[in-house]
């Protein structure tokens, strides 16, 4: 099942278009879906959580809390949505792209994807562009 919460005013238009995107992207990398929820905030709400839970008191415009297992994928993702618009300025693209790949991010977390080191981030970028072009 998958979820979209919201803690701001927006909303994602076409939730059923996302929802078969994202169960597209989990059957491309050859897993199942379990229970992921999506939850849209502030930067203001995304911080408390970064401080609360991981102790970083820096601005983040992802944090995902994996709770997936060998082959299912599950868990609760957290979005700014302020992060998101300003990383779409900031990156030349639209806020539809960027929010695409940072929604992609998460799910690529639970698949086993990293991003800690060079190497990584970068075949992290590729599987995002590789997923954002799954949607239709």
């Amino acid at each position: 099942m998958i979820s979209f919460n919201y803690e701001t005013e927006f909303k994602i238009e076409n939730e059923k278009s996302f929802e078969d995107w994202i169960l597209k992207t989990i059957k491309s990398e050859d897993k199942e879906l379990g229970e992921i929820n999506y939850i849209f905030c502030d930067d203001e709400y995304l911080h408390k959580i970064n401080v609360d839970y991981l102790n970083h008191d820096t601005l983040t415009d992802i944090i995902s809390f994996d709770y997936s297992d060998a082959h299912t994928i599950a868990g609760d993702i957290f979005i700014s949505v302020e992060r998101v618009k300003e990383n779409a300025d900031e990156y030349s693209v639209s806020f539809d792209t960027e929010l695409k790949r940072v929604m992609a991010h998460g799910i690529l977390h639970y698949c086993g994807y990293k991003d800690k080191t060079e190497e990584d981030t970068k075949i992290m970028r590729t599987k995002e562009e590789e997923k954002i072009a799954l949607f239709k």
